[in-house]
């Protein structure tokens, strides 16, 4: 919840410039507010940024206060969208079954979602990290296209809070994921605490294929700087 479209379009005119070089087989998606996604979209036409929205709803219409639907998103241009995210878990009551439900509506619309996945600081505590991403996959993938899907692996504990996943750990559990998957090509982002100065590592590793960005991706300069990374 940052940025108006005043601040969201001096965003995108720094950072499009910063971004001009990118890798041709490389996307760059901004997950903006709702507010600021039909301005965003317009000024995106024709650049290598796509655009997201941050939530999807699974009915086509109806009396979900504060929700919004598959077509209000394809109608303005979104092309990808987050599902899941782990302070939609936590703080609006999202189950696996609603994550579940929304992944079906994004595709159905054919946006593409970005499912995420992870664990608290006390189920990794306890031992539970595998079984608990293993169950969410299980619960979330039923019926779903994996041919249109990206995953995301972020460890709750590593969101916002400085305590980033060391780059070998988050790359073993994306491999757990992967292991899970029908499809061994799905891309699997990690999250947590990613910033300019851990980016090469993590993109070294060999089971990451991308990142999930929270606060490192409000300034221009800072993510264009993981968008170029080494």
């Amino acid at each position: 919840m940052y940025k108006n479209q005043a601040e969201s379009l001096a965003f995108v005119q720094e950072f499009k410039s910063e971004v001009e070089d990118i890798k041709d087989n490389q996307e760059v998606v901004l997950c903006a507010p709702f507010t600021s996604l039909t301005a965003l979209s317009k000024h995106l036409h024709g650049s290598r940024i796509m655009l997201g929205a941050q939530n999807i709803h699974w009915s086509e219409e109806g009396a979900y206060t504060g929700e919004i639907s598959g077509s209000m998103l394809t109608e303005i241009g979104v092309d990808y969208v987050v599902v899941g995210h782990s302070e939609r878990r936590q703080y609006f009551g999202e189950t696996d079954k609603t994550v579940n439900l929304r992944l079906k509506a994004a595709q159905h619309h054919r946006l593409k979602p970005i499912l995420c996945v992870g664990e608290t600081k006390a189920q990794r505590d306890a031992g539970e990290t595998e079984n608990i991403i293993i169950a969410q996959l299980k619960s979330d993938l039923i019926d779903i296209n994996q041919s249109n899907l990206v995953i995301a692996y972020e460890p709750i504990w590593a969101i916002g809070t400085g305590d980033t996943c060391e780059s070998s750990e988050a790359n073993r559990v994306i491999g757990i994921i992967r292991e899970q998957l029908d499809n061994k090509n799905v891309s699997i982002q990690y999250g947590g605490s990613v910033k300019p100065d851990n980016i090469d590592e993590i993109m070294a590793q060999s089971e990451i294929d991308g990142a999930l960005v929270g606060g490192a991706s409000l300034s221009a300069d800072s993510f264009a700087r993981i968008a170029n990374y080494q």
